[in-house]
């Protein structure tokens, strides 16, 4: 099993995921069920005078897990946002997005057969 890092880091982590995810609504991330669940959860598996406490390295997995999980959804949606397509573009559009220019088309006096 690799390196988790602390567990201080991961809930600090969480909590700032939360941040994010409550800044649209406008309401505060500590009255979510999340965060209470999290809270409950970090409380519940605290460390122990045990030498190896199989429980608290679980839950310390899953919380690194689940953040992981955030962190990429949220850098997901800011990517699908930048760089999803705006629909059909005409094809002036197109050749001005890789930096080419269309001819322009002959016209004027005298041009008509």
């Amino acid at each position: 099993m690799a390196a988790l890092g602390s567990p201080l880091r991961t809930w600090r982590g969480l909590l700032r995921e939360l941040r994010y995810l409550n800044a649209a609504t406008g309401r505060p991330y500590r009255h979510t069920p999340a965060y209470r669940y999290l809270v409950k959860a970090f409380r519940a598996h605290r460390v122990t005078s045990e030498k190896l406490c199989r429980a608290q390295h679980e839950l310390h997995f899953q919380a690194a897990t689940y953040l992981c999980l955030l962190r990429s959804i949220r850098e997901h949606v800011a990517l699908h946002q930048e760089f999803h397509g705006k629909g059909e573009r005409s094809v002036e559009e197109s050749a001005g997005l890789v930096g080419l220019k269309l001819p322009q088309q002959p016209g004027g006096k005298g041009w008509e057969p």
